[in-house]
């Protein structure tokens, strides 16, 4: 039976975790702090479990210098339910914003109110989607198909990077091609929101940083911009005051299944209209699961919360806040591209065996994709036949788009990035010696 440190694992989620974490959560999970009781055991509404709530927010608040204005929730269902939550909860906004205007404009005139703000609905309604990749792309889905009762040309797709690459994900186009709603300043309707996937897990697609279009600072109106970053969560310094809301499954850079952190701006959950406004314009209400300000009323412990997933996370924070200190997230960030620049170096140096998925200038550094001879089936086989071999796992490529994809979570240690590319150049020279 291998020990921990003979396997490397490079599994796109869920993810590896510091032994110093799992070890820690062995106890936790079976006596915490000498309590008798598992962590799964205690109650989500016991001081114990406020005070895991508390350490873990203050943790992220430290690692990600969230302002005062901002909220952190934790909630169920993983990036995906909050595709969900994002439509439903930003339309429940514009509209409230919508409302005020009219009232400002017509008075308390309530029949008047719901005519203007129902037309407005009907025809200046839009959500921005930049589709970059597959989970960028299952968001904009999974809007238009909760937006279909209304009608159709709700969501406008502003960016879909297959068109300038032959029906397949591997660029990020210029900014200046990509078709966002015109604000009003410019003559448009402005949009809900601008949302966007910042690294994608299944293409090995990541936005070098912030577009300069969807900087707050530079756009137009009242820009809400929405990032998913499930997949690159603390690896890199962002400046939270540029986005609305930021969400994130847990299971890769922070911790295990079953908990979304998901960081919005506090005027927002302050900007909602009743559901009885919102079901006359014949729109949903979000569901109280998936609900920002009732999630945020109580504290993220509307119902039962997993708190031993909670604790892990905060573990994982406290890991990097005193592996980096005073260098925070900058330490993590200079890890993290050493280790994807030491795999793509070796990539490169053999271009006739690996030919990497994306384009050099949107490479992620979480998520490596490339194929080997071209996507040959049978080389790739034997490529994870001799990783296998050598305890080097999880590196089949996703269902979808087949090849091999090596993930660089924070937790992947230096020493098994070098035995991959050690194996990397022993394949290479291996397939080009009989070629």
């Amino acid at each position: 039976m291998p020990s921990r440190e003979e396997v490397a694992y490079f599994g796109a989620g869920p993810a590896p975790l510091p032994t110093s974490v799992l070890t820690k959560g062995a106890q936790a999970f079976v006596n915490y702090e000498n309590t008798g009781l598992s962590l799964a055991e205690i109650s989500h509404r016991s001081p114990t479990a406020n005070r895991i709530l508390a350490e873990t927010k203050s943790a992220l608040a430290s690692l990600l210098s969230i302002p005062d204005n901002y909220e952190i929730l934790f909630m169920h269902g993983g990036g995906s339910a909050e595709f969900s939550a994002v439509v439903f909860n930003l339309i429940a906004v514009w509209v409230e914003k919508r409302r005020r205007l009219a009232v400002k404009d017509l008075g308390a005139d309530e029949e008047k109110v719901l005519e203007r703000v129902k037309k407005e609905l009907k025809e200046e309604l839009r959500l921005d989607y930049l589709v970059a990749g597959s989970w960028s792309l299952k968001a904009s889905q999974e809007a238009a198909n909760l937006l279909e009762p209304l009608g159709n040309g709700f969501v406008n797709v502003a960016l879909d990077a297959r068109t300038s690459h032959k029906g397949k994900f591997g660029v990020i186009p210029p900014e200046d091609t990509w078709n966002l709603t015109k604000p009003k300043t410019k003559g448009g309707s402005g949009s809900a929101f601008v949302y966007y996937c910042d690294n994608e897990t299944v293409d090995g697609v990541e936005f070098p940083g912030l577009p300069v279009c969807l900087d707050s600072t530079q756009a137009d109106d009242d820009l809400l911009l929405v990032a998913d970053m499930s997949s690159n969560f603390l690896s890199r310094r962002i400046d939270v005051s540029k986005h609305a809301v930021i969400f994130g499954g847990a299971q890769k850079n922070i911790g295990i299944t079953d908990v979304t952190l998901v960081i919005v701006r506090k005027d927002i959950l302050e900007t909602f209209p009743s559901s009885a406004f919102l079901h006359s314009l014949g729109v949903w209400s979000p569901p109280t699961i998936l609900n920002w300000p009732i999630v945020a009323k109580n504290n993220s412990l509307y119902n039962t919360m997993p708190i031993f997933s909670i604790w892990i996370a905060g573990e994982v924070m406290r890991g990097l806040l005193s592996t980096h200190g005073a260098a925070g997230l900058a330490g993590q960030e200079e890890v993290a591209n050493a280790k994807a620049k030491a795999i793509y170096a070796v990539l490169d140096t053999y271009p006739e065996v690996y030919q990497v998925v994306p384009i050099k200038s949107v490479r992620s550094r979480m998520n490596i994709c490339f194929r080997i001879r071209g996507g040959d089936t049978l080389q790739e086989q034997a490529f994870l036949a001799g990783a296998e071999e050598k305890k080097l796992q999880g590196l089949k490529g996703h269902r979808s788009v087949g090849g091999i994809r090596a993930s660089n979570y924070n937790a992947v240690p230096v020493q098994n990035v070098e035995k991959l590319v050690e194996f990397l150049k022993e394949f290479a020279q291996r397939i080009e010696s009989i070629s």
